[in-house]
């Protein structure tokens, strides 16, 4: 730690957590990339300076997101499988690049969700 620096301290999330998560940026400004990878965190926000180090969602957000994507998937398959009985390589065709994509493309906004509404929930104090 460098003389002069202040080190903010954990503080309920300033913006809306749901709409920090989905833009995925820093729940404590609204300004700064909350993400500097796929799905790494940066370690401090570069606009108000805010340590995301002391901050951890685990895999939190896989588990949901499984959830969301896998349902709509499982039972329109299913859904489509009884009403017209089409062979299986078309299935999988259609359903697994659907399930894959719904995953990946909700991944980041779940966890910036997570890590917004672990901030405005305070749990990570002890």
């Amino acid at each position: 730690m460098t003389q002069g620096t202040p080190v903010p301290d954990l503080q309920p999330a300033r913006i809306d957590p749901i709409r920090a998560g989905l833009l995925c940026r820093c729940p404590n400004c609204g300004k700064g990339p909350l993400f500097s990878g796929f799905l790494e965190v940066v370690k401090q926000c570069r606009v108000c300076g805010f340590d995301f180090t002391r901050l951890n969602t685990g895999d939190g957000a896989a588990v949901f997101v499984m959830q969301i994507a896998g349902a709509p998937v499982v039972f329109g398959a299913l859904l489509v499988q009884i009403a017209y009985n089409p062979p299986i390589w078309a299935m999988l065709l259609v359903a697994l690049p659907l399930v894959a994509g719904l995953s990946l493309g909700l991944m980041r906004p779940g966890k910036g969700v997570m890590i917004a509404l672990q901030m405005r929930n305070r749990s990570e104090r002890h």
